[in-house]
């Protein structure tokens, strides 16, 4: 026998002994050995079963007919007053047999094209959601049909895992006790649909106001689409990114009804996207308690604080950040200054007349007073928030914003200033461009001569505006509109030489967020319209406000500066209208055709943008708002301006006056004109940097032009007898100052320049 060098006995082959393993060392002593692997994955297994046996056996069906009743939701004023309560579920269920195929196969297109041939749980769906969850992936749907209707019907809408669990134990013992279409049938009766309308057959005639026996293809292919996001694809109230989203998820659904030969190739091919109801405010909200209603709800969603299903099932408190004494106040004002003096039935551009205002705080971006429109369960459309209307010269208040804050130069290369001296001739072609030529008309088609940029900001001067844009860099303009707080998806906001006349068509809120970003330093701070919210004695957590610096205070400030001129200059646009007692800046807009026309303006506390629609209540469609009332003509410096007026002096009534902060650079007393005078003679043909003569007087004295000091007071001027710029009876233009301010001018008579425009809006004042 022999021994090895440590003396252990080892059997060689000759001897039939055998030699023994070597014991693991290191690192390898923690790798299992395939016995305890194996015994391992077999006790998992063995307490898998045991657990999922005892969840079954546990976890019990609660009672639908509880759990799936809708509560209601309270809605408060910022002091804790009612507002509305809404929640009243509008849900008549109806049995399989009463719901078209159509709708049927629409739904399981949409939501799980196998219901019929699988279980109660996919498998495959979960884990495929779950690895892309875990990830970091985009976050999939691995629910079955039957899982949601679980979901809808017996707990609540808790993203937690408890609730998951439940779902999966619940979806089992439901799949074993009912058959697939009674789980169907009951699916469709307890989703949301949007509109408060729970159930398909709600649903129906919410939307198309029709049974849901009789829903097509196309209807139900869109309700289908709507339960993925019922606010957003509400195509009726969507933004232009929701309506693109319903529509893609509108040709989805139907793509697959095609793929799983529910619907005929030469059948989907003739289908059209179907025509959707104007939605509906229930009684209990009416007046302005509907668009406030809706506007924090929107609020809600868009922000991921409360789903609409969630919303929608009830249980809610939610305090608006509005006060209920300035909504008041904001009511009162549209009623006074311009509801009262309406007489449709007299006049026919009468009845087109929509109003929507906004109100915020802009230290804290807080919505205290929002109009929306006569009455919500009349005029659905949020006037505040719609996005459909040109904004008109407001939009000079972001181009300012522009030239300032990126220093920006004139095509002589001199800085821009506030006396930066423009041609202001109508339909002047626009230089440095590269393409067509563009020479927008000023109002009326006025020539104003040589003008400085304050002027230009006081008498709204088309041509100079655009020329600005220009020397500024279109997309400069663009860049900034979107930081100071327009979405970069609002309608017609393009790197244009239109852009600074205000083609682009942002809400009323949105302009009231912009101006409230100049007001508060170059600070933006997205507007809010929820204080808080609670939810079975619980608060929800609300996302803390985003706050930029989108421009500098010196810009903001002066941009305030400029702006404060239309109020303090005898022939700024809004002088007539906009007296306070107070300093206030803001600009008017008024546009093509006179369809719109705004005011938005601010104080150092407040923040105020009012707007006027031009809208057929018969077509839907945009009409002029010449005549409203029986006044000639339209102007945000008419029936905005004074809605605007009367509305502040009662929400600032007993607080302190208080000054904007003037820029440091603010000249002493830069010179300038009183009124513009309108003319139609030719552009100077004098050199840019040559200093104009000055005016004349009827009686061929020179007239000084009054100076402006830095906080804008001025000595008592008469009141022009109309809100637009009067000619006074001079030969000669009055407005070009008597010695040149600091700049330069641009070319006064270009010859080229411009680029490829979209049609403008001709802004007046």
């Amino acid at each position: 026998m022999n021994r090895s060098r440590k003396g252990l006995k080892i059997r060689t082959p000759r001897t039939g002994t055998r030699t023994p393993r070597a014991r693991r060392t290191g690192w390898r002593r923690l790798i299992p050995t395939w016995r305890l692997t194996l015994a391992g994955l077999f006790t998992s297994l063995l307490l898998g079963v045991g657990l999922f046996v005892l969840g079954v056996t546990l976890v019990k069906v609660p009672d639908a007919h509880a759990t799936a009743t809708a509560q209601s939701n309270t809605w408060l004023y910022q002091d804790g007053s009612l507002i509305a309560r809404t929640g009243q579920t509008n849900r008549q269920s109806v049995g399989l047999d009463k719901v078209s195929p159509a709708a049927q196969h629409a739904a399981l297109a949409a939501e799980d094209r196998n219901f019929y041939h699988e279980g109660a749980v996919n498998v495959k769906g979960l884990t495929r959601a779950a690895i892309a969850t875990a990830t970091g992936g985009t976050t999939q749907g691995g629910s079955t049909i039957t899982q949601q209707y679980v979901k809808n019907a017996y707990l609540s809408q808790k993203q937690t895992i408890s609730r998951k669990v439940k779902e999966l134990f619940i979806a089992l013992k439901v799949d074993a006790t009912q058959t697939k279409d009674e789980v169907l049938a009951g699916y469709l009766n307890t989703s949301y649909y949007g509109r408060g309308a729970y159930g398909i057959q709600a649903a129906a005639q919410a939307y198309f106001g029709t049974d849901a026996d009789k829903l097509n293809a196309a209807q139900g292919a869109y309700l289908a689409a709507l339960l993925n996001a019922p606010s957003a694809y509400d195509v009726s109230t969507a933004t232009a990114a929701g309506k693109q989203n319903a529509t893609n998820r509108w040709n989805y659904v139907l793509d697959g009804m095609v793929k799983e030969n529910w619907l005929s190739a030469a059948d989907r091919a003739a289908t059209a996207f179907p025509q959707v109801k104007e939605p509906q405010s229930p009684p209990g909200l009416s007046g302005q308690a509907g668009y406030l209603v809706r506007a924090a709800t929107d609020y809600l969603t868009s922000h991921g604080i409360v789903s609409d299903a969630a919303l929608a099932q009830g249980g809610y408190t939610v305090k608006l950040t509005v006060d209920a004494a300035r909504q008041q106040a904001l009511q009162d004002s549209v009623q006074s200054q311009l509801t009262d003096k309406l007489d449709p039935g007299k006049r026919k551009n009468d009845a087109a007349a929509q109003a929507g205002a906004v109100s915020l705080d802009p230290k804290t971006g807080a919505v205290v007073a929002l109009y929306g429109g006569t009455d919500a369960t009349k005029h659905w459309i949020d006037n505040a928030n719609r996005r459909d209307y040109q904004a008109g010269s407001t939009f000079k208040a972001i181009a300012l914003a522009a030239a300032l804050e990126s220093g920006a130069s004139t095509q002589s290369g001199e800085r821009i200033t506030p006396d930066t001296i423009y041609d202001g001739t109508s339909r002047r072609s626009v230089v440095g461009g590269t393409g067509k030529a563009y020479n927008p008309p000023n109002e009326g088609d006025r020539s104003y001569g040589r003008v400085t940029l304050q002027q230009a900001t006081d008498w709204s001067v088309n041509s100079a505006f655009a020329q600005l844009a220009q020397d500024t860099g279109l997309e400069k303009v663009r860049e900034t509109a979107v930081a100071l707080g327009l979405p970069a998806t609002t309608p017609g906001l393009a790197a244009l030489p239109s852009i600074p006349l205000g083609v682009s068509t942002p809400s009323v809120l949105d302009m009231a967020g912009v101006y409230a970003t100049l007001d508060n330093g170059g600070k933006r701070i997205t507007p809010t319209m929820v204080a808080g919210v609670q939810h079975a004695g619980e608060q929800v957590a609300l996302p803390a406000p985003a706050v930029t610096q989108a421009v500098s205070e010196q810009t903001a400030q002066r941009v305030t500066s400029l702006l404060q001129g239309v109020v303090s200059d005898p022939g700024g646009t809004g002088y007539r209208a906009l007296q306070l007692d107070r300093p206030s800046a803001g600009k008017t807009g008024t546009t093509d055709d006179q369809k719109s026309v705004w005011y938005v303006g601010y104080t150092p506390e407040l923040v105020t943008a009012v707007a006027m629609f031009g809208q057929d209540p018969a077509t839907g469609g945009q009409v002029t708002l010449d005549g409203t009332a029986g006044v000639a003509g339209a102007a945000g410096g008419r029936f905005p301006a004074q809605i605007w007026t009367a509305y502040m002096q009662a929400a600032l009534a007993g607080q302190p006056v208080t000054r904007f902060t003037a820029p440091a650079d603010t000249p002493s007393a830069p010179v300038r004109s009183s009124s513009p005078s309108a003319t139609a003679s030719a552009p100077s043909s004098a050199p840019a940097s040559t200093p104009a003569a000055p005016a004349a007087t009827p009686s061929g004295q020179a007239t000084p032009s009054p100076t402006r000091s830095p906080s804008h007071t001025r000595k008592p001027t008469p009141t022009p007898t109309t809100d637009t710029p009067t000619p006074p009876p001079t030969p000669t233009p009055t407005r070009t100052p008597t010695a040149p301010p600091t700049g330069t001018a641009d070319p006064a008579v270009p010859t080229t320049g411009g680029q490829p425009n979209a049609t403008p809006a001709t802004v007046a004042h």
